[in-house]
């Protein structure tokens, strides 16, 4: 392949303007890059393109053609080859790598918000890059790799985090040459700012305590601390693990998921009659009302439902652990609702891809959304207000009165007066 020694950019620009080629932009990239290199080259040599000199130390060996695939297509190159070792244009391409770090940039954000490595190929096609396959997609969106990995291992030293939600995800993923499922772990919290943060993402075989166990363990080292509430489905495990790795941390049960697990114990015609007396339970004004309103409705459903009753009875202190602080986060807190939608973000992005080859894959893409979605959070609106936060962090202390004296229980407020 032949390619030019010397560049004259206004000769160049006005020959290809005249001949109005609609691969104009192409062709200007390939004659630019191959004058660059041919000058580096004859630096190399220590003399021009055949020039007798004296410095000259090496010759011209020919070309070898090599296609890079840029945002303006795939562009036609000649890189010069020399007699006595080899030169290769570290500035411009990577060895075993023939795409521009513009257009893997590109690529990867769009395997990130959820377009197909198929549609990617597509796409690229019609941008004129020829042949960049699926498995070239999914290599160019390895680059992310060490973005999620900073962010995964990064300190949690916004605490205390008062509120943890956890939650988990089963994804398909191929191993061993068989698809299995795996779960994958995220932890979001609110911080001491008042924002929601991601705080960790970890990929289990199973959905057990060990799992869960490993999980909260990590995120204490990075730094997890001050936590008061962890809200959650009833996990296989969790709650003993929540009691290993989170000393003092109380548990709030998941409502939503609760109340559909409670209707499984009532006939399918009397369902949305049991909710509907359930969710009145949540609809109190206070926390004295919320517990005289749940006896009230247990109550009603012994005569009926015996099942119902004893199970809605035995969950009483999960399901009503919220109400331990201020009425105005009730909402944010009972429910894994605000962690639900954050589930839902993400089944948008992995179910375009449905079974992934490895863990590696399945970590970098909900890595990146999920660092995608802390930034998001930590840019927006407080979660929480700072004055909630301080009220919720404040724990009445139990003591046995003194009969001798009249002074009340010790609270942290009157400590810190």
């Amino acid at each position: 392949m032949a390619a030019p020694h010397h560049i004259e950019v206004t000769e160049l620009l006005e020959q290809q303007l005249q001949g109005a080629s609609p691969d104009l932009l192409r062709q200007m990239i390939a004659s630019l890059a191959n004058a660059m290199m041919s000058a580096q080259a004859d630096q190399a040599c220590g003399a021009d393109y055949g020039e007798r000199s004296q410095e000259r130390v090496n010759r011209r060996n020919g070309y070898r053609a090599r296609e890079w695939d840029t945002r303006a297509g795939t562009v036609e190159l000649a890189v010069p080859k020399l007699r006595e070792g080899s030169y290769f244009p570290d500035w411009l391409l990577t060895h075993r790598r023939r795409a521009e770090q513009a257009l893997v940039t590109v690529v990867a954000t769009a395997y990130l918000l959820g377009v197909s490595t198929r549609r990617v190929e597509r796409l690229a096609e019609q941008l004129g890059v020829k042949s960049l396959s699926r498995s070239q997609v999914s290599e160019m969106a390895t680059h992310l790799d060490a973005q999620v990995t900073a962010f995964r291992q990064r300190p949690l030293d916004h605490g205390p985090y008062t509120f943890v939600w956890v939650d988990a995800l089963v994804v398909k993923v191929r191993e061993d040459g068989r698809v299995v499922n795996v779960h994958a772990l995220v932890a979001t919290g609110v911080n001491a700012d008042g924002h929601r943060e991601i705080l960790g993402l970890d990929v289990a075989s199973a959905e057990d305590g060990a799992g869960w166990l490993a999980f909260l363990r990590g995120l204490v080292a990075r730094g997890l601390s001050g936590v008061q509430l962890v809200i959650s489905d009833a996990h296989p495990g969790l709650v003993a693990a929540i009691g290993s790795a989170l000393p003092g941390a109380a548990w709030q049960r998941c409502r939503t998921h609760y109340l559909r697990n409670l209707l499984t114990r009532v006939p399918k015609s009397a369902q949305p009659h049991v909710a509907t007396q359930v969710r009145t339970i949540f609809d109190q004004a206070d926390t004295d009302a919320v517990h005289a309103q749940y006896d009230r409705v247990i109550h009603a459903l012994e005569p009926r439902f015996r099942d119902a009753a004893q199970h809605l009875e035995a969950a009483r202190a999960e399901l009503l652990a919220f109400t331990s602080y201020p009425r105005e986060i009730w909402r944010q807190i009972w429910s894994n609702n605000p962690q639900e939608r954050l589930n839902k973000e993400i089944r948008r992005r992995t179910d375009v891809v449905g079974i992934f080859p490895g863990r590696d894959a399945l970590i970098r893409l909900v890595g990146a959304v999920l660092a995608e979605q802390s930034d998001e959070w930590t840019e927006g609106r407080r979660y929480m207000g700072l004055e909630l936060l301080a009220k919720s962090r404040i724990r009445i202390i139990t003591t046995e009165p003194n009969p001798a004296t009249s002074e009340p229980p010790v609270t942290t407020e009157a400590l810190t007066a």
